[in-house]
């Protein structure tokens, strides 16, 4: 014999425990075999404006409207949750639905178990050093989460619009003493935001967490001049003579930068492979960026195929199999700071400040089009070129002088 079941829902106001302001709570009331089981939908109306025969609010206001459009969203949604549990699990009982309704049996996750995942999912889809800084962003959050609410970790369901504001307040009072570092500028406070909000993001695609604590929150990103050498600088440097040979290799990786464009982590890598024959019939070095993947061609010039010649052969690029000497990041940017006094360069000498004076100092303001500076650079977009390239007051002077000559030969033929 077919067994029926006799499911309602239905809408009701506790007017007996109304406040001062006449204003009493609403339920909703699911029956299911003549049990029954409330659920309080957080919301209060004042007495006068409920319809208890209709369930619904009165009148045609906004507020009223709104009011009766949850309700039936809620009852739609109920309903729904009864089809589907009957469907999966065939017995269905109120309390089981209104657990259900209430995600109370939702498994609770936490911050780092998204740390951990996206970790694990994208080991061999980030660079290195790109991880590297993930993992940086979430050992400062978790310090945040420590010093704010005094736990380990913290509940994604509880991350909310003032998290991420108190979080960003605390990575710009970051204590430089404690942690032995420069105080954190605003564009990478804004870089460990972009990078955490990527994880949130991640959370509410896997359904995680419901509601993104982002919505409200806009970056405050400050626009930047990027340093880069002026042609005076540059010679200075390809000039200096140096006996020390830590100094002498550190110099001719940064020249070599200087004239390639090519980032420290992708010239220690760079191999024989990588050095071929170009469409010109000159050599070339073809490459994918460390960074991002993204494959980049390049014709040499003179000044960086010399380099390359030199240390062919090399004892220490003959052990890495290299076409230049490995040395590590932290000591190359410490020993250029002696080069600039050595050279007496005032500026705040990095090794990727040579990424930048390629493509002002040696292509742009040599007139090589800006597209072309893009894709030997290995950009994907130019605006990013953009960035790096900024025509330098040189250029700008030639340019006018070149103006000005055009315009002095057409007023010469109006006399």
């Amino acid at each position: 014999m077919r067994s029926t079941s006799t499911f309602s829902i239905l809408f009701w106001q506790y007017a007996q425990r109304a406040d001062a302001n006449n204003q009493a709570n609403l339920y909703a009331r699911i029956s299911l075999n003549g049990k029954k089981a409330n659920i309080s939908l957080k919301k209060k109306l004042d007495v006068s404006q409920w319809d208890s025969k209709k369930q619904r609010a009165k009148g045609t206001k906004t507020s009223a409207r709104y009011l009766n459009e949850y309700l039936e969203e809620v009852r739609m949604e109920i309903f729904q949750l009864y089809r589907e549990l009957k469907a999966a699990h065939g017995l269905v009982t109120v309390e089981k639905i209104k657990s259900h309704y209430l995600g109370e049996n939702k498994k609770i996750y936490y911050l780092s178990e998204v740390f951990d995942f996206h970790n694990e999912t994208n080991k061999e889809k980030l660079a290195p050093k790109t991880l590297c800084h993930y993992r940086t962003n979430q050992k400062y959050v978790l310090e945040f989460i420590k010093e704010q609410y005094h736990k380990n970790d913290y509940p994604l369901h509880e991350l909310d619009y003032p998290f991420i504001l108190r979080l960003e307040s605390f990575l710009r009072s970051y204590d430089p003493k404690k942690h032995y570092r420069k105080s954190i500028a605003n564009n990478a406070v804004m870089k460990h935001i972009q990078r955490f909000r990527k994880q949130i993001k991640l959370a509410v695609e896997l359904d995680w967490l419901k509601d993104d604590p982002f919505k409200k929150f806009k970056p405050k990103m400050e626009k930047r001049q990027r340093e880069f050498l002026t042609e005076e600088d540059l010679q200075k440097i390809v000039q200096l003579k140096v006996t020390c040979e830590r100094l002498e290799i550190v110099k001719d990786l940064f020249i070599f930068s200087c004239y390639t464009g090519i980032p420290y982590g992708d010239i220690i890598q760079l191999t024989h492979t990588n050095l071929v024959i170009g469409i010109d019939g000159n050599k070339w070095i073809t490459a994918k960026r460390n960074k991002n993947g993204i494959p980049y061609e390049l014709p040499l010039l003179d000044i960086p195929l010399s380099l390359i010649n030199k240390y062919f052969g090399h004892a220490r690029t003959k052990a890495t199999g290299t076409l230049l000497p490995k040395i590590s990041n932290q000591k190359l940017n410490s020993y250029l700071k002696e080069i600039a006094d050595l050279c007496k360069i005032k500026k705040n000498l990095t090794f990727h400040m040579a990424r930048h004076t390629f493509a002002t100092t040696v292509t742009l303001s040599n007139g090589v089009p800006i597209e072309t500076v893009s894709k030997m650079l290995g950009h994907t977009k130019l605006a990013t070129t953009q960035i790096y390239a900024r025509v330098i007051e040189k250029k700008v002077s030639n340019d006018m002088q070149l103006l000005r000559s055009k315009l002095k030969d057409q007023s010469t033929q109006l006399k």
